[in-house]
């Protein structure tokens, strides 16, 4: 089984979302028919949007107005995934992996635990060291100031819908993401939990960040490793272990 990389290129969120309902259609049909595929991983970048999921006392993480959203040019959407409220927009690399999670013998926890892992092997590609927060999904990076540590600060978001055990959305990377958007809610609703970008991280060093292909290639070679490896295993599950 392989991974089919679908780029999305610069599209809003709603026609996003619709892309992503039909290739999690195909691969569900796939299985049905007995051919069964690893997925398919839609890359894309967004305009401004604050996506707000349906869990009750998510719409008080807004904290921007209408009219100071309209003068950000920052849409609003309702989505079905999972977790809080977060913000999409340019300079921002959105993946959303459409996997057949039976396919690959995989439970949520461990899925979930997958992606983060595919965000810190491609930030570890540019040198910047991200790692997972026991209390918070995501990945994170630990900053130094000059009187001492610094709270850790999310660099990728992740939120995710499993329907017949296919995916659908995903995680959000930023790059060179406009960073003041985030003050405009409580990212993820996790309250005094900043938010950083490869950008800002890679400047605090004295270096430019690489292009988006680059880091969009990093990404497609770290799903593509660790997928490789969920399918060994799976393999190897099934057969019994032998």
């Amino acid at each position: 089984m392989s991974l089919r990389v679908v780029d999305l290129g610069f599209l809003p969120y709603a026609p996003a979302y619709r892309a992503q309902c039909d290739h999690a259609e195909e691969v569900l049909a796939a299985r049905e028919a007995g051919v069964p595929e690893t997925g398919r991983l839609l890359l894309v970048e967004h305009p401004p949007v604050i996506t707000v999921t349906r869990r009750p006392g998510v719409r008080d993480h807004l904290l921007a107005s209408p009219e100071d959203l309209a003068r950000a040019g920052i849409a609003v959407e309702e989505t079905d995934r999972g977790g809080d409220i977060t913000y999409h927009g340019p300079g921002q690399l959105v993946a959303y992996p459409i996997l057949d999670l039976n396919a690959l013998n995989l439970g949520l926890h461990a899925y979930m635990r997958l992606l983060e892992s595919v965000v810190v092997d491609t930030l570890a590609a540019f040198d910047v060291a991200g790692r997972r927060d026991p209390g918070a999904t995501g990945v994170w990076v630990d900053r130094q100031g000059p009187d001492g540590p610094l709270p850790a600060a999310k660099i990728c978001a992740m939120g995710v819908r499993v329907r017949r055990w296919v995916t659908m959305h995903g995680l959000a990377l930023n790059v060179t993401t406009n960073l003041d958007h985030f003050r405009l809610i409580v990212p993820c609703g996790l309250v005094g939990r900043p938010v950083t970008s490869l950008e800002h991280e890679l400047a605090a060093r004295g270096r430019a960040c690489p292009p988006m292909a680059d880091v969009r290639a990093a990404l497609v070679r770290a799903f593509e490793a660790h997928l490789a490896r969920a399918v060994e295993a799976a393999g190897l599950a099934r057969a019994g272990g032998h």
